[in-house]
């Protein structure tokens, strides 16, 4: 397709890790970026040569310049960067070989975009849609019987950034910690298959990373309580944090984004089970 021609395209944020599963389970979250060629519209930002989705624009052959316009907070454990690379992936697809080219060139763009990245499960949800199991260069969408809310709170003024919180993290893990780790992640998949949301509160359960970074964000801890405790079927952080992430009825999300703590702000959303798509 032409810089001239009106597309775009339409990437959802993400939430990794979802407790147990760290650096392997991934969701797609209905809060999108949109990334395009040409002179920005209205509320969109050129992206400079640095920006991770001109980089990745220019990995796959994109020619010209990207803009980018996204109300997917940055820093904040709901995969900004890797979102906006999945879009300028998408974009250098879609402007070399044609508006039917994408789906063909997803485990492409899920390959290039992880390389850049660093890990899988920050741009595979957004690739795919729905959630998805990152296992090395695989990757396997999880059956889901169930349409969960998913209300994700963001505390006020604060902001994680990856490579400094996983330098945190312990480089030996206890092996009963392991099992207890991916006893709840298989519990998630099969909860999830199954419809099962009472099983997914016990599914996200985590000894791995959660501990460490929530004791850096004490605000993160209390909102993930309070939203266990007014209806939540589950609540985790948020790749690294610091936003929470909860799945909970429908019928239930206002409330229970009503009852976390004031030192944040709440959205309301569902899993995009799309992934990123061309719009024109």
């Amino acid at each position: 397709m032409s810089e001239g021609a009106r597309w775009s395209i339409r990437v959802p944020a993400s939430s990794a890790n979802l407790g147990a599963g760290f650096d392997v389970l991934g969701m797609a979250l209905s809060l999108h970026a949109e990334i395009g060629v040409g002179h920005p519209p209205e509320h969109a930002q050129p992206a400079g040569p640095t920006h991770p989705a001109t980089v990745a624009f220019r990995r796959l052959g994109g020619d010209g310049d990207l803009w980018v316009r996204s109300p997917i907070p940055m820093g904040r454990g709901l995969g900004f960067s890797g979102s906006v690379r999945v879009g300028g992936a998408a974009a250098a697809v879609v402007q070399r070989h044609g508006a039917d080219a994408l789906d063909e060139h997803r485990a492409e763009i899920t390959r290039i975009t992880t390389e850049l990245e660093g890990h899988a499960d920050n741009v595979a949800p957004s690739v795919h849609g729905g959630i998805v199991v990152c296992a090395g260069d695989h990757v396997q969408p999880v059956p889901l019987a169930l349409d969960p809310a998913v209300v994700v709170w963001i505390p006020d003024g604060t902001t994680t950034s990856t490579e400094r919180s996983r330098a945190t993290l312990p480089a030996d893990v206890p092996i009963a910690d392991v099992v207890f780790n991916l006893g709840r992640v298989a519990m998630f998949v099969a909860a999830c298959a199954s419809g099962d949301h009472a099983a997914l509160r016990r599914a996200t359960e985590d000894r791995i990373h959660q501990p460490t970074r929530l004791a850096a964000v004490p605000e993160t801890a209390a909102a993930i309580r309070d939203a266990l405790d007014h209806a939540a079927w589950a609540a985790w952080l948020s790749g690294s944090g610091p936003t929470m992430a909860a799945m909970c009825a429908p019928a239930d999300a206002e409330a229970l984004a009503a009852a976390l703590p004031r030192s944040g702000h709440t959205k309301v959303l569902r899993i995009d089970r799309t992934g990123v798509c061309l719009t024109e």
